[in-house]
């Protein structure tokens, strides 16, 4: 079990993520951008992994569209959150960082919401490693964070440096945009859909 702490934990955010996003549901606001792409990206009846899940939304979204879906979160509180606020989501206590490759194989293993930028310190490739090694053979890993204007104690996460930890995870970057209905790349959000390398590097 991975103990090392983790940016989030250092900075002791769950407590406002998880009212902000609780507030956000409650006035029936549209939270679903992030699954209704990972959606786009699946067979029916999918199995996919909601790889720091926070308090739930896209992995009760992708659960609600008929996916088999299992979510990880390594913030006790967000864990109970999801729990309470989606009834059968099936959500465990737990770090991306302790994946393996008999958790999976995933169709699609979901990566939002600036979890990326909230790791421990350098575990960013071993975290992407990780991921990788539970995707199925043609498996795709969504992953989405803030270039600019990120949350407070995240880190700085240039979009090239991302890119070439990917690469050294043993992924390839099948698509970069700026935002969850694809716009262009900018240097304000980063959206990217990786996949296995095929030479199968890095792993």
């Amino acid at each position: 079990m991975t103990t090392r702490r983790t940016r989030w934990q250092e900075a002791g955010n769950s407590g406002k993520y998880g009212k902000r996003f609780a507030d956000l549901v409650s006035a029936g606001e549209d939270i679903d951008g992030e699954a209704r792409l990972a959606d786009t990206l699946l067979p029916r009846g999918a199995r996919v992994l909601d790889a720091g899940a926070g308090m739930g939304r896209v992995a009760a979204a992708l659960l609600r569209r008929g996916h088999d879906v299992a979510a990880i979160e390594p913030d006790e509180a967000l864990v109970r959150q999801a729990r309470e606020t989606y009834p059968g989501l099936p959500v465990e206590e737990r770090d991306i960082l302790d994946l393996r490759p008999e958790d999976g194989p995933f169709d699609l293993i979901v990566c939002v919401g600036n979890v990326m930028v909230f790791l421990a310190e350098d575990t960013e490739r071993d975290a992407l490693r990780a991921m990788r090694s539970a995707l199925g053979e043609n498996g795709r890993i969504l992953v989405g964070f803030h270039l600019q204007d990120r949350p407070p104690h995240a880190r700085a996460y240039p979009a090239a440096e991302f890119e070439a930890d990917a690469t050294a995870a043993g992924l390839r970057v099948d698509l970069r945009a700026g935002t969850y209905h694809l716009h262009p790349a900018n240097d304000a959000y980063g959206v990217w859909i990786l996949s296995r390398a095929q030479d199968g590097t890095g792993g």
